[in-house]
Parts: structure tokens; C-alpha cells; sequence
């Protein structure tokens, strides 16, 4: 028994001074971090449903750029405003790559915007950027399309004759539409059964990614494929989705006009018939399904998931719900369609749609970043390798610059005579180089449908403000709302 125990002590003392050694490596240290085991790394000790929670309490022990091993992969996450802003700010070359994730590598092939590097990356967004404003994003062309779609989406309220319905895909189908008036150039009817059948299967991985099983795929990919089904049911699904912008591309082919784009396949399909001879051009098929299939689900559930969130806010807070419909009625009335020029006049309207972003927090890890190299952070070494997590959500619950972090409150967005003020630590699109390329348009999505539904409906909860549960039923990568039931009683 005696000589057990002191093999067990000299096997642990051996692991702690190799960890300390490979820390120490070149000179330059790992940051520190909980201890990991052999294989599994901290996975013992993490909040496997909202790991960002487990990040937020070991850097009370290990500060602000820790290392921490999900599985065999190191990882190196950074915590807070200060500390994100310069990774991603100022040092924007060093930590623009973005990690390999494998269930979206699996699906993408490593083709695209989102998860591709280097000059694909450069090439892609550069090009997606361009083509996105030139096609109104974040301009009047866009405004009036959403202006529209708020019709739709008004009259799909008013049908429900204040009966308690389920708001999901009543939002989906409204922005989803947006951005496939960009990309597709066209929108969809809100009964086509074709169009509903993709959103479902958008809000399923989404669903899926933010699970604990989503996240046990990207930690052990080859595991997972082996022995558990789960996701093949996804991909599965996602393969409609790739079949149904297969034959959009067709159709833009067979109709396209090199003097008349009308949207973004036909702008991409442009420039790869230009490029078809060069031999390292980026434009090519694959990365044209790619980043289409990025655009749609990324413009669809995002911003569809935040109009969710703030409406559960405003039943739970009824009396910010009444202040808002106060300053609308007051500025635009009830009648004129609002538009983005009235944003400055409502300041209290946009502090509310700022906070609710900050406070719901909707994908609180941000999209893994990455080391094509070692990189010198802090008197730090982050190895080649190494995934990095900037989490964005310490950024919107630093202490330091949120007067009230853990609660719901639009004065985070206001100064002391009520005018709007922005805060440089407002990040739900992240920061640099991989910040959100479709930034613009969710901002003015936001605003003018929400000011559009605060126009026309009072939104209520069959079972009042407290039958609204505002924590998440998912964590694990997005923040996923529960699925509940409003009232939207015309006013």
C-alpha cells in the first residue's frame, strides 16, 4: 500500500514538473492555468454546458490570459475588456486567424469566409464587404428592403389576433428574407414550406453546436464520429440546405448578366468567370457555396435570436417596454414608418436595443481564434497551434465598465441628461480583423423592426413577466433561448 501511494506521488510530481517545464520552453512561459490530466485536459472540472462560466472563475486564480485544455487541444482564453481589445485590436495580425473547428470544417471543407486564413480569408472578405455595400448594406437601398420586410412581419402579428404564439420563426423568416434579398436577390414567401424547412434546419445546428454534445464533436471529432450518431443527423440536413443554394447558383448561371448584378452570387459568379484562368484565384465554386451557406445561416439566426431575446426583456421589463412606446409615439407617432434617421431621436429606444445585446449575450466565447505562429502576448508565449478564445463575454460583463454588469439596465447607453453614449466595451460582434462583416445590417435590422413591432403591439406573456425565464436552455457556444410564448396586442 506504502509503495503505491509513493509511486502515485512520484508519477504526479513527475507530470507537475513536466508541465512546468514545457511552460518554461524558450524562455518564455504558457499562462497559467488549472492543472489538465493526460487526454481529457480540464474537461472534469469545466461547465460542459456553459464553460464560459468555469473561464470567469478560474481567472480569479490565474488572471486574465490563462491556458486551459479542452481534451488534448490547448487552448490559451483571454478575459476582459482590456486584455481582448489588445489581442484583437492591438494586435490584429497575430490574432486574426481563426481556429479550425471541425463540425464546421466538416461541413465547409475548410472553403468560405468563416473559418478559412490566410489569403482565401483576405480575398473572401475583402470581396464579401465590397459587394455586401454595394448592394445597400447599411445604406437606404437596405433600409427600404427592411422597411418592407417589417410589413410582412407586422401583418404575420396582426393575424395571430393577440393569441399566444410562438415567436421563432415569425422572426426568422423576417430576417432570413433580408439577407436573402442580398445574396439570393429575392425573398421568400412566409408559408413556403421549402424556406421554413431550411430555417428549422438553421435553428437545429445552431441548437446542436450550443450543446454539450455539439461541443464533445470539436473536442474529439475522430471519437465522435466513430461512436455517436447525433451529428450525422444534422449534417444530414444541412446537406438540404447545400442542395437548395446548388440549384440558386444554377439558376443565377443560366440567367446571369455581366452588366446588371443583382446580387451577391451573381457578383461572385462574375468575378470567377474573370479569374477562371488564374491558378491560386480564390473564386471557384467551392468557395462560392461556402461562404453563400456562411451568409445565410450566420444573416438568419444571429439577429433573429437577439429580436427573440429583446422581446422576452421587454415582458419581463413592461415599464422599459411602455418608455420605449412612449418615445416612439412622441417622435415618429404611430403611423409613419420608422426609419434609421430617427435613430438619434429616440436615444433611449437604442440604449435599450444596445443593452439588450450586451446583456443577453449572445455567443459569449466568440468564434475560436487561432496561432498560425507563436505569438509574444503580455510577457507570454502563446505557441503555434494553439486555439484562443477571447471571451467575449467578460467583455460585456467587465466590471470596470459596465456601472451594474449583472443587470438589465439601458442607462449602461445613456449620460446624465438621457442622450445615447456608446461604450467601447460594447463587442457582441466582436473586435479587428474577424469582426462581424454583416455588423451594419444586424444594427439596422435591430432597430427598425423593433421600433416598427414597439409601433404597433404591446407584447405580453400569457402567464405575465415572471412566466418569462430569461437564462438560456443552451450554452455550450451560443446563448439559445428558451422557447416561449407572447401576445402581441395591437395598440
Amino acid at each position: 500500500m506504502e509503495l503505491s501511494s509513493s509511486l502515485l506521488l512520484v508519477l504526479v510530481l513527475t507530470v507537475l514538473m513536466l508541465i512546468r517545464w514545457r511552460r518554461k520552453e524558450n524562455g518564455l512561459s504558457l499562462p497559467p492555468g488549472p492543472l489538465a490530466l493526460p487526454l481529457i485536459g480540464n474537461l472534469l472540472t469545466l461547465d460542459k454546458s456553459a464553460p464560459f462560466k468555469s473561464f470567469m472563475k478560474w481567472r480569479k486564480t490565474y488572471g486574465s490570459v490563462m491556458t486551459v485544455h479542452l481534451g488534448p487541444q490547448r487552448m490559451v482564453v483571454l478575459v476582459g475588456y482590456e486584455t481582448v481589445k489588445e489581442a484583437l485590436v492591438d494586435q490584429a495580425d497575430d490574432f486574426a486567424p481563426r481556429a479550425p473547428i471541425p463540425f464546421m470544417n466538416r461541413i465547409v471543407k475548410g472553403y468560405g469566409l468563416a473559418i478559412s486564413n490566410g489569403e482565401r480569408w483576405r480575398q473572401l472578405r475583402r470581396f464579401t464587404l465590397t459587394t455586401l455595400r454595394d448592394f445597400g448594406m447599411g445604406r437606404k437601398r437596405m433600409e427600404q428592403w427592411i422597411q418592407e420586410e417589417s410589413r410582412y412581419l407586422l401583418k404575420s402579428f396582426e393575424e395571430t389576433k393577440s393569441k399566444p404564439v410562438d415567436p421563432t420563426f415569425f422572426f426568422s423568416r423576417t430576417v432570413s428574407n433580408v439577407i436573402c434579398s442580398l445574396v439570393f436577390g429575392q425573398r421568400f414567401d412566409y408559408e413556403d414550406k421549402n424556406f421554413l424547412q431550411l430555417l428549422q434546419i438553421i435553428s437545429k445546428l445552431l441548437r446542436f453546436l450550443s450543446s454539450p454534445w455539439g461541443q464533445l464533436y470539436n473536442i474529439f471529432p475522430q471519437v465522435m464520429e466513430r461512436f455517436s450518431s447525433r451529428h450525422h443527423a444534422i449534417l444530414k440536413d444541412v446537406e438540404n440546405i447545400r442542395t437548395f443554394i446548388r440549384s440558386k447558383v444554377k439558376e443565377h448561371e443560366q440567367r446571369l448578366d455581366f452588366s446588371d448584378p443583382s446580387d451577391f452570387i451573381d457578383c461572385f459568379l462574375i468575378r470567377l468567370t474573370q479569374e477562371k484562368d488564374k491558378l491560386d484565384t480564390e473564386f471557384h465554386k467551392d468557395n462560392l457555396m461556402a461562404t453563400v451557406l456562411n451568409l445565410f445561416v450566420a444573416g438568419t439566426e444571429t439577429t433573429s435570436t437577439t429580436l427573440r431575446y429583446a422581446l422576452m426583456l421587454l415582458i419581463k421589463h413592461p415599464q422599459i417596454q411602455e418608455q420605449m412606446q412612449r418615445e416612439i409615439d412622441r417622435v415618429i407617432g404611430q403611423n409613419r414608418i420608422p426609419t434609421m434617421e430617427d435613430r438619434k431621436s429616440l436615444p433611449f429606444t437604442d440604449a435599450v436595443i444596445h443593452e439588450v445585446q450586451r446583456y443577453m449575450d449572445i455567443v459569449p466565447l466568440s468564434l475560436p481564434h487561432y496561432a498560425m505562429k507563436d505569438i509574444t502576448f503580455r510577457g507570454y508565449k502563446i505557441p503555434k497551434d494553439t486555439v484562443i478564445i477571447p471571451m467575449l463575454h467578460s467583455v460585456l460583463r467587465d466590471e470596470g465598465q459596465w456601472e451594474t454588469p449583472w443587470t438589465f439596465n439601458p442607462e449602461h447607453f445613456l449620460d446624465s441628461n438621457g442622450n445615447f453614449q456608446k461604450n467601447p466595451a460594447f463587442m457582441p460582434f466582436s473586435a479587428g480583423k474577424r469582426s462581424c462583416v454583416g455588423e451594419s445590417l444586424a444594427r439596422m435590422e435591430l432597430f427598425l423592426f423593433t421600433v416598427s413591432l414597439l409601433q404597433k403591439f404591446t407584447f405580453s406573456s400569457p402567464n405575465g413577466p415572471d412566466g418569462i425565464d430569461l437564462s438560456p436552455e443552451l450554452s455550450s457556444f451560443a446563448n439559445m433561448p428558451r422557447f416561449y410564448e407572447l401576445i402581441a396586442s395591437p395598440r
